[in-house]
């Protein structure tokens, strides 16, 4: 074999190695940016739901709008089965019970017909900031978003600090502010005890300056 064609041959076989390598990537996207980055009615809506429930960033509202347009996907393909069909038994119910463990869903809507009617305000109604606020531990969604990332908030035994945790019908009732918080009773916090190490110090301090003034007059 011609040691040119033997070059290039392998030349090409590493650029095709190279271009085509495989994809160790074990997670899928958990958002999907806009195929319209500039539409302005869609902006304009992004605009009033991160203001309505205090969003970080675009990304936390396309996170919730790709995990609906999934289940809608889902809820789509099992309309399309008989309803007999093993699949639709199955794989509906997981996502019925689901959805009204979440709240989500109604007992009254356990259908797939209402899995395709969700909206993205549905999701976000069941996230701990709004379900905070609703709760009246905070003053405003803001408040509520802060509460929970600097640990005052707890869901039942557990210290949750992530304003996105999708709360449970049955864990509604347990959200309640933590016992290490100073809200809830615990330790004072960091200004507080500064605050308080610095009155006691100037007590003491004007107490010692009193018994010297004692002592000088004696």
């Amino acid at each position: 074999i011609n040691a040119e064609y033997m070059g290039h041959f392998l030349s090409v076989y590493f650029f095709f190695r190279w271009a085509h390598g495989k994809n160790y990537r074990n997670f899928s996207k958990t958002s999907k940016t806009p195929r319209r980055p500039y539409e302005k009615e869609r902006l304009d809506k992004e605009l009033k739901l991160i203001g309505e429930y205090g969003l970080r960033c675009k990304r936390e509202l396309w996170r919730v709008q790709l995990t609906l347009s999934k289940m809608r996907q889902t809820a789509r393909e099992l309309l399309t089965l008989e309803e007999g069909h093993i699949r639709r038994q199955i794989e509906g119910a997981a996502m019925l019970r689901r959805c009204l463990k979440y709240g989500l869903l109604d007992e009254s809507k356990m259908q797939l017909d209402y899995v395709l009617s969700l909206k993205v305000d549905s999701f976000l109604d069941r996230r701990l900031q709004t379900v905070v606020l609703k709760q009246g531990l905070a003053k405003s969604i803001h408040h509520a978003r802060v509460l929970i990332v600097q640990r005052h908030i707890r869901v039942g035994k557990q210290m949750v600090t992530v304003p996105s945790f999708m709360v449970r019908v049955s864990s509604a009732a347990h959200i309640e502010l933590a016992s290490t918080s100073p809200l809830g009773g615990g330790r004072p916090g960091r200004v507080k005890r500064q605050k308080l190490r610095a009155a006691e110090k100037k007590k003491s301090g004007g107490d010692e300056a009193a018994d010297d003034e004692e002592e000088d007059e004696d």
